[in-house]
């Protein structure tokens, strides 16, 4: 299969609040390496027979594909919608140290941030 064994998961939320506590509890638990909570997402779906229109947060969380069944079936278990967004993608490429720093961290291992020289673009 082409592509990279990390996985990225896209979780909408009702707000940076709860995203940030599931964030950490998954980060916390080595089922993601990262989270990143993007604010003003105005979501469109049907609930209830209604058609809703609802502002959201995005909190994405970068995992391996390993742990991708354990942190969906953790995300599902902590949300507090009664049937959340979860969806996993697949990283098609990146960036190798911070492909392996996923892995280290999902590895249930606590490492330390890949170091690389900091490129501040005046180079």
């Amino acid at each position: 299969m082409p592509g990279t064994d990390v996985v990225t998961v896209f979780v909408t939320a009702p707000g940076k609040e709860p995203a940030l506590a599931l964030a950490r509890q998954v980060v916390e638990e080595s089922l993601a390496a990262c989270g990143n909570v993007i604010p003003n997402v105005t979501s469109v779906f049907r609930w209830d027979e209604k058609v809703n229109v609802e502002e959201e947060v995005l909190l994405m969380l970068k995992t391996s594909a390993v742990k991708s069944p354990a942190l969906i079936a953790r995300v599902a278990e902590l949300h507090t919608y009664e049937v959340p967004e979860v969806l996993s993608v697949r990283v098609e490429d990146g960036f190798g140290p911070y492909l392996d720093w996923v892995h280290e961290c999902t590895s249930g291992e606590a490492p330390p941030a890949p170091s690389v020289e900091k490129f501040d673009g005046r180079q």
